[in-house]
């Protein structure tokens, strides 16, 4: 099956849920008016320390009430609710809502009707955008899943011990099956423990959408109530404490209980997307395939970082969900490089790809042929693949999978490439759909001898040089839409161009 550039199939692979790619929903693009810097600048001298003062004061004010409250308090199980527990529980209450109040949040609208935690342990909570999420917490004093060195940090970690949340420990290998059992066990202990706030997307986004939603919330297979966030007041997008200075609104509202049925308690991602079509629709926002990990490849620093509309996003999703990224070793791209670089000169077509990768022909692996098929005749080059593999696999690691490019395409006797493969290399390593290297291949022939090898000029400062410079440069516009996949995202009105990384866009 032949996918055009806006077609992406759905996660069972039926295409009844095409979407043409979002906007990466893990890059914030601030842009501010004058008149909000000068705003930002005033109230940053005056009114932020102030704030910044009372909300440090009553964060001390509510250590004692804390301290008390867990004193002789088990882990593993709920202690009796005395009175002067019921008493430090309110005065908790009302000290957070008034630090958030100095925050800024002078308003917090709650809409909906909160399950009893015998009815709903669990609550899902998206999207996840920034640390003001932590309201309805404070509000509601649910527990959270918590990495367990938050628990040492003085003052902090006796106000995070008393809401009981499941610690998560990174040190330990078996980390996630004991958070996962922890989790079943509060689940299913019939209202006894307070209930458990997750944000199943696991990681911040720009609120542009809903991305992949963890199985973890899910995995216990009871009742769950979806909790969707919003802030209207925009100054909140910066995700920084500093610049909500204005008067701000937070709102999050509780829908309905969500009860699984008997396929949704077998299969917890069906169970995870399900309630994430129900949030989105509630919140009027999109659905995407990506997560974390594309979340860790949009924000890897290098000489050649993602773009905001990189294809390579979806190139990362079609790969985790084929296998292919699968402990990938240097060793593994070496070889996949070896065999790509015979294959020189040779096109592949959906069927001898198949056999490339040792995968059966599906709908998954025919869109991601789709991605290469770059002049629209059903045949790829292989070395962009090895490429694109490379760079998802090792985000961090620009200059070997360059390397490596190098080796694919570099002629026999000196491993030399000319202008037209430096940017086809380029394209592929960042993801979009053209490139000039002109003066980045011009800066490094200074022989003119039109074609360069990887250890002439190909050093870690390279994009700092040529591909960011200081000086205003013209961004690159996107074409029409192209049948190969690594094209932009026809749909965005507040991005239509592609820059090079770090290359400022006109309208900032």
């Amino acid at each position: 099956m032949k996918l055009s550039n806006n077609q992406h199939l759905s996660e069972n692979g039926d295409g009844s849920d095409l979407n043409p790619p979002l906007r990466n929903p893990f890059v914030h693009e601030l842009r501010f008016t004058p008149l909000e810097k000068i705003r930002i600048g005033v109230m940053t001298v005056t009114v932020f320390p102030v704030r910044l003062l009372f909300a440090a004061f009553l964060m001390l004010l509510a250590w004692p009430f804390a301290f008390a409250a867990t004193l002789g308090r088990s882990e593993l199980a709920v202690e009796e609710q005395t009175w002067w527990r019921r008493l430090c529980d309110t005065a908790l209450r009302v000290i957070m809502r008034a630090m958030w109040f100095c925050g800024g949040f002078h308003w917090v609208t709650v809409k909906g009707r909160p399950a009893p935690p015998s009815q709903a342990p669990i609550l899902t909570l998206a999207p996840h955008s920034s640390y003001f999420d932590a309201i309805p917490i404070t509000m509601t004093m649910a527990s959270i899943v918590m990495k367990t060195e938050s628990k040492n940090i003085p003052l902090w970690g006796t106000l995070i011990k008393f809401i009981r949340p499941v610690f998560v420990s990174r040190s330990d290998q078996d980390s996630r099956r004991k958070t996962v059992e922890e989790i079943k066990r509060r689940a299913h202990g019939v209202g006894e423990w307070p209930q458990i706030m997750i944000f199943p997307e696991g990681t911040c986004t720009n609120r542009s959408c809903l991305i992949t939603f963890k199985p973890g919330a899910f995995i216990p297979a009871v009742p769950v109530q979806p909790v969707v966030l919003r802030y209207p007041n925009k100054m909140v997008k910066a995700r920084l404490f500093l610049l909500t200075l204005a008067l701000s609104l937070s709102l999050f509202t509780y829908l309905p209980l969500y009860t699984p049925s008997e396929e949704e308690k077998n299969n917890p991602a069906l169970f995870a997307n399900n309630v994430r079509s129900i949030m989105a629709k509630a919140l009027e926002l999109p659905v995407t395939d990506l997560s974390f990990d594309d979340c860790q490849l949009s924000l890897a620093t290098g000489p050649l970082r993602v773009p905001s509309n990189s294809s390579l996003l979806q190139f990362n999703r079609l790969a985790r969900r084929l296998g292919l990224r699968t402990s990938t070793t240097d060793a593994m791209l070496q070889l996949a490089a070896n065999r790509a670089r015979k294959l020189w000169g040779d096109r592949l077509g959906l069927e001898d790809f198949a056999q490339y990768l040792d995968l059966p022909v599906t709908d998954m692996l025919t869109e991601l042929h789709g991605l290469f098929n770059r002049h629209g005749d059903g045949l790829i080059d292989v070395r962009e693949y090895v490429i694109a593999l490379s760079v998802v696999c090792r985000p961090s690691k620009a200059m070997d999978t360059l390397r490596l490019a190098f080796g694919m395409y570099g002629a026999e006797e000196d491993g030399a490439i000319m202008e037209k493969e430096l940017a086809s290399i380029l394209r592929m390593a960042l993801g979009v759909p053209e490139v000039d290297v002109t003066e980045l291949f011009t800066a490094i022939d200074t022989h003119n001898t039109g074609k360069i090898t990887y250890g002439k000029g190909c050093h870690p400062d390279f994009s700092h040089e040529y591909l960011l410079p200081s000086r205003a440069t013209p961004s690159i516009p996107h074409t029409a839409a192209l049948v190969n996949g690594f094209s932009g995202d026809s749909r965005d009105t507040e991005d239509q161009t592609c820059s090079l990384p770090g290359q400022k866009r006109k309208e900032d």
